[in-house]
């Protein structure tokens, strides 16, 4: 275990400013790449208290902007058309970079990284997906997957999209012949 100095919130870890420790693998390969955390060493804290002021200001601000944009895309929906199965399995999945490349569409800019996505989607129906637009500030997103767009508004009405199955060719003769058997 090395010891860290957050320099931003980290989901399940902690606030900016605290000296955590963690395994040398998620600091080496996450943590210190993407300038969420340094080091632990006296420089390092000399360093961060001297400008620790200047820092929580800045992540303040940060932390301001990303409300406001979250007040703004309060609610939004994105729709994805996908190729499904009978059953309404995908025939593939929809991951992070597809929900990101459509909330741009929708005017919301983010990365794939920001799209918090638990597992893929393997099916049809709405998903509820939290887009994290600052480490202390997220919003849900509903995502819509349909294979039409009038599937997709019929599933954004809330209505049932299982299709009725046609009956085969084997049913129809069973049907026949058991109505031929009853008349007899």
């Amino acid at each position: 275990m090395i010891e860290i100095i957050l320099m931003q919130r980290v989901e399940k870890l902690g606030q900016m400013g605290e000296v955590v420790k963690v395994k040398p693998g998620y600091a080496r390969n996450f943590l210190l790449p993407l300038g969420k955390a340094i080091r632990a060493n006296k420089s390092n804290l000399e360093k961060f208290e001297s400008q620790r002021a200047q820092l929580e200001a800045q992540n303040l601000k940060r932390r301001e902007e990303a409300e406001r944009v979250a007040e703004r895309m309060d609610g939004l929906t994105v729709t994805i058309i996908r190729q499904a199965g009978e059953s309404g399995g995908l025939y593939g999945s929809v991951s992070a970079r597809d929900i990101a490349d459509l909330c741009k569409e929708g005017g919301l800019t983010v990365s794939r990284s920001q799209v918090l996505l638990e597992q893929p989607i393997k099916t049809l129906g709405l998903t509820k997906v939290r887009v994290e637009l600052h480490p202390e500030v997220h919003i849900p997103v509903t995502v819509n997957v349909a294979r039409s767009l009038e599937e997709a508004e019929r599933q954004a009405r809330g209505e049932e999209i299982t299709r009725e199955e046609e009956p085969s060719l084997e049913d129809e003769l069973r049907a026949e012949i058991g109505a031929a058997m009853d008349d007899r």
